[in-house]
């Protein structure tokens, strides 16, 4: 069976949207922080951090901790960089789809 999703076509199995949207976001902010043409200390961090993220979108059930975790590290090591606020906004917005962490107890 073919489902669409999004723009992508899926065959048997249904892409959360939210998987979707992270992908995406991750794939924009990794474009956008290869062209960046300055560096930065904590560049490979980023680098780095984006990776994981794109490796967790791609298992279709990324924990939310982890993920939260990984955009902190993304946006800590970005710092200021006002070209790529945009892009980490994307990512920031994808990762919040996932809700908030359960509450022990």
């Amino acid at each position: 069976m073919l489902r669409s999703v999004g723009q992508r076509a899926v065959r048997g199995n249904f892409e959360d949207p939210r998987v979707t949207e992270l992908r995406a976001a991750v794939s924009r902010l990794r474009r956008e922080l290869a062209a960046y043409p300055g560096e930065f200390p904590d560049r490979a961090i980023a680098e780095d951090e984006l990776a994981a993220l794109a490796a967790m979108a791609a298992t279709g059930a990324p924990e939310a901790r982890r993920l939260r975790r990984s955009l902190l590290l993304v946006a800590s090591s970005i710092g200021s960089v006002s070209a790529l606020t945009g892009a980490l906004a994307g990512v920031r917005g994808a990762v919040e789809l996932f809700g908030e962490p359960p509450h022990p107890g």
